[in-house]
C-alpha cells in the first residue's frame, strides 16, 4: 500500500517545481537603468523651454518667431547626433558612445545658461541638439541589446519613462524658479541640468558593455561573460551567445555604406527599414510636441490666464504623460507591442477630435470661462497619457527590435533621424499654423494623422512579443 500512496505524493510535490517561472534577470534592468538614465537629460533639455520662454522673452527680448526656431532647433540639430550615432557606437561601442553624450548635455545648457543674446542661445542649443540625437539612439539600442527576451519591452520602454521624467522635472523647474527675478530665472532652468552629467557618465563607466557590440568585434569571451550576468539562465545565456555568432557570421558587421547596400539589394532589409521610419514619422507627426513644448499656449488660448497656473498645469501633464509609460512598460511584455500600439493611436486620434472641437466651437467666448478651459486641460491630459501608453514608448521599442545586429546601429539613427525631422518641423510650425488655420484647424490635422497612423500599424506591423531578437530575422525575412 506504501508505494501507492507515496507516488501520487511524490508527483504531487514535484509539480511547482516544474512550474515554477525563471527568475527573471534583475542585473540587465540594472545596466538599463543606468543606460537610460541619460534620456533623463535628454527630455530635460528639450522641454525646459516651454516654461523658460515667457522669462526669456522678457529679459532678451526674443519674439515670438525666434522661439519657434529655438524651441524646434533643438530637434533639426539633433539630426548631428543620430547621425553620428550608429556610426560612433559601432567603433567606440555603445558604453562610451553614452559618456559622450553625458558630455554634450553639460556643454550645451552651460552655454545657455551663460548666454547674453539670441546667438549664443542658439550655439547651446545646438551642442545640447548633438546630445538629444546621441540619446535618442544609444539608449534604446543598449536597452535591447542588454536585456533578455523575457524583459526586453519592459527594459526598451525605459528611455521613454526617462525622458518623460526630465520633461517632468523641467516642468518642476520652470515653476520652483518662476518666482526669481527675469534676469535670473531662466538662466537657473538650464543650469540646472547641467549638474547630473558628470555622475551619470561616472556611473556608466561601470556597466558592462553590450555583448552584441562585443561579439562583433571578435571578443567572445567577454561577451560570454556579460550574457552569463544578463539572461534569466545559464542555458538562455549560452542560446543568445550562440544566436549573435550565428548572425555575426552570417551578416558581418556593416558600415553606412553596408546598410544601404543592403536596402538596395534586399526585400526584407527595405521592409523593415521603411517600418522603422514610418512609425517614428507617426510618433512625431501627430503633434505631441506642440503639447510638450506649447502646452502654455494652447491652454491660454483655451482661457488660462495666469502664468503660474499655466506653468503648474504644465507639470500637471509631465506627470500624466510619464505615469502612463508604466503602463506601457506593465503591459508590453503581457499583451503585447501591437494591442497597445493600436489602443494608443485609437485613442489619440479620439482625443485630438474634442480638442479640435473645444476650439471650434468656443473660439469666441470669454478668456476666463473655466468650464471651456477645464475642458481643454483634460482633454490633453488624455491626449498625453493615450501617447504615452503605446506610440510613445513603443515605436522606439520596436523600432530598436526589429533591426537585425549587422544594421542596428545604422539603422535606428535613420529611424531616429526622422523622428527629429518631424519633430522640428511641429515644432518649428505649430504658432505659425494655428496662427494660419487656428488652434481647432491645427488640432484637426494632426487628428488626421493619428488616425492614419492607426491604418498603418493596423495593415503593416506584426507582433513582436517574446522573440528573441536574431528570430526578427525570420520574421522579416533580412538574413
Amino acid at each position: 500500500m506504501a508505494p501507492e500512496v507515496e507516488a501520487p505524493l511524490l508527483a504531487a510535490s514535484s509539480k511547482p517545481a516544474a512550474a515554477a517561472p525563471p527568475r527573471r534577470n534583475k542585473y540587465s534592468f540594472f545596466c538599463a537603468v543606468l543606460a537610460s538614465m541619460t534620456s533623463v537629460l535628454m527630455g530635460y533639455n528639450v522641454a525646459v523651454t516651454s516654461g523658460a520662454q515667457i522669462f526669456m522673452a522678457e529679459d532678451l527680448a526674443v519674439s515670438d518667431a525666434q522661439i519657434e526656431v529655438l524651441s524646434g532647433a533643438i530637434n533639426i540639430y539633433s539630426l548631428v547626433g543620430a547621425l553620428l550615432a550608429g556610426w560612433t557606437s559601432d567603433r567606440l561601442g555603445r558604453r562610451l558612445t553614452i559618456v559622450l553624450t553625458n558630455g554634450f548635455f553639460l556643454a550645451g545648457p552651460l552655454v545657455m545658461a551663460l548666454a547674453g543674446g539670441y546667438a549664443a542661445l542658439m550655439v547651446g542649443r545646438f551642442v545640447a541638439g548633438i546630445g538629444v540625437g546621441y540619446a535618442l539612439v544609444i539608449a534604446p539600442v543598449y536597452a535591447a541589446e542588454i536585456a533578455p527576451a523575457s524583459s526586453r519591452g519592459l527594459l526598451s520602454s525605459l528611455p521613454e519613462i526617462f525622458i518623460n521624467g526630465g520633461v517632468m522635472l523641467s516642468y518642476v523647474s520652470n515653476l520652483a524658479f518662476s518666482g526669481l527675478p527675469v534676469h535670473l530665472s531662466w538662466r537657473l532652468m538650464f543650469a540646472a541640468g547641467v549638474v547630473p552629467t558628470v555622475f551619470l557618465a561616472a556611473g556608466v563607466l561601470t556597466m558592462p558593455e553590450s555583448p552584441r557590440w562585443l561579439a562583433m568585434k571578435g571578443r567572445r569571451d567577454e561577451a560570454r561573460q556579460v550574457l552569463d550576468r544578463t539572461s534569466d539562465t545559464p542555458a538562455e545565456a549560452e542560446q543568445r551567445l550562440q544566436e549573435i555568432e550565428d548572425v555575426v557570421a552570417g551578416g558581418g558587421v556593416s558600415g553606412g555604406g553596408g546598410v544601404w547596400k543592403e536596402v538596395a539589394t534586399k526585400a526584407g532589409v527595405r521592409r523593415v527599414l521603411a517600418i522603422v521610419v514610418t512609425l517614428q514619422f507617426f510618433q512625431q507627426a501627430s503633434g505631441i510636441d506642440s503639447v510638450v513644448l506649447y502646452g502654455p499656449r494652447v491652454l491660454a488660448a483655451a482661457g488660462v490666464t495666469s502664468n503660474t497656473l499655466l506653468l503648474g498645469l504644465n507639470v500637471v501633464f509631465g506627470v500624466a504623460k510619464a505615469s502612463s509609460i508604466l503602463i506601457a512598460m506593465a503591459l508590453t511584455d503581457r499583451v503585447g507591442r501591437r494591442p497597445l500600439l493600436l489602443a494608443s493611436t485609437g485613442g489619440m486620434t479620439a482625443s485630438l477630435l474634442v480638442l479640435g472641437s473645444v476650439f471650434a466651437a468656443f473660439q469666441g467666448r470669454a478668456r476666463d470661462d473655466a468650464a471651456v478651459a477645464g475642458v481643454a486641460v483634460a482633454v490633453v491630459v488624455a491626449f498625453v497619457c493615450t501617447f504615452s501608453v503605446g506610440i510613445g514608448p513603443l515605436a522606439w521599442v520596436y523600432s530598436s527590435e526589429i533591426l537585425p545586429l549587422r544594421l542596428r546601429g545604422q539603422g535606428a539613427g535613420v529611424g531616429t533621424a526622422m523622428n527629429r525631422i518631424m519633430s522640428g518641423v511641429v515644432t518649428m510650425t505649430f504658432i505659425s499654423l494655428y496662427g494660419a488655420v487656428t488652434m481647432a484647424g491645427a488640432f484637426y490635422l494632426y487628428a488626421a494623422i493619428a488616425a492614419a497612423s492607426f491604418v498603418f500599424i493596423y495593415a503593416c506591423l506584426p507582433e513582436t512579443r517574446g522573440r528573441n531578437l536574431e528570430d526578427m530575422e525570420e520574421l522579416f525575412h533580412t538574413k
